[in-house]
């Protein structure tokens, strides 16, 4: 019993050692796609997606941010944005992710943001699809509330904590773009609740920042908080580029021409 014991041990350390080899040893340089969700979705969003942009020398990750999708059990009223910029971080650096295009959609331009600020090094690309393009010291509450040119379109503030903290999605399925009535409904019965501190929290950066960082961004609708984002995004010297009548959730309606579009602006 011993002698099998000691040899199930030497095996699994065996294998762990294999397991535990850099992607970069065993198959040369690979460049890392970092798909990060927006508000209420979760790592199932890019199912669509995954397929058109992985290949040799190309590997997709697509976490799921702390209280959606799978992890919607672990959502609690003390989950910020904070919480949602270390999920990403904890992926990169257990993985031992570099050369990453990091991809974020809608609220997660904000996360993307918050990596970049941590961990430049990793970084080839930050990529904001659809997204809040965060300043130093803002929220995203600060580009929706009503204020100037945004007052007319602008939703209502997410409430502070502790009064109620979950935030409910804002738009059904359908008004992000996929008219579809039975995929509508699959991706409508996966939307979660999410922290009201996730919108209220502000994003500290670091001056410098994006720290050298090549940035692009793509514009898919009309709402004016992504309007001014790409404008502010093509002012400060990023690639913006458009792919528009397809809705908010492009990875879902278009995902082959969204895969070209991000492979294009990768290779800019």
């Amino acid at each position: 019993m011993h002698s099998s014991r000691r040899q199930w041990w030497t095996q699994g350390l065996a294998l762990g050692a294999t397991a535990t080899l850099p992607v970069g040893a065993q198959a040369g340089k690979v460049r890392h796609w970092v798909l990060v969700h927006g508000a209420w979705h979760g790592g199932w969003c890019w199912r669509k997606l995954v397929p058109k942009l992985a290949s040799p020398g190309e590997r997709v990750w697509t976490p799921t941010l702390t209280g959606l999708g799978d992890r919607a059990h672990l959502l609690r009223a003390d989950v910020d944005l904070q919480t949602h910029v270390l999920d990403v971080c904890a992926l990169l650096e257990m993985e031992d992710l570099r050369d990453v295009v990091l991809v974020g959609h809608s609220y997660a331009g904000m996360v993307i943001a918050g990596v970049a600020d941590r961990m430049p090094e990793r970084l080839a690309q930050l990529i904001y699809l659809d997204a809040f393009m965060p300043d130093a010291g803002k929220a995203l509450r600060d580009y929706t509330a009503p204020a100037g040119a945004l007052a007319a379109s602008a939703p209502p503030a997410p409430p502070a904590p502790p009064r109620d903290w979950r935030v409910p999605p804002r738009q059904t399925a359908r008004e992000f773009g996929i008219e579809d009535p039975v995929e509508a409904a699959w991706v409508q019965e996966r939307l979660r609740p999410q922290s009201a501190l996730t919108f209220v929290q502000p994003l500290p950066l670091r001056e410098g920042f994006p720290h050298g960082v090549r940035r692009a961004y793509i514009r898919c609708t009309d709402d004016p908080w992504f309007v001014e984002a790409a404008e502010r995004a093509a002012r400060q010297g990023a690639v913006v580029r458009e792919l528009r009548g397809h809705g908010h959730d492009a990875m879902w309606t278009a995902p082959a021409a969204l895969a070209q579009l991000l492979t294009e602006l990768v290779g800019a």
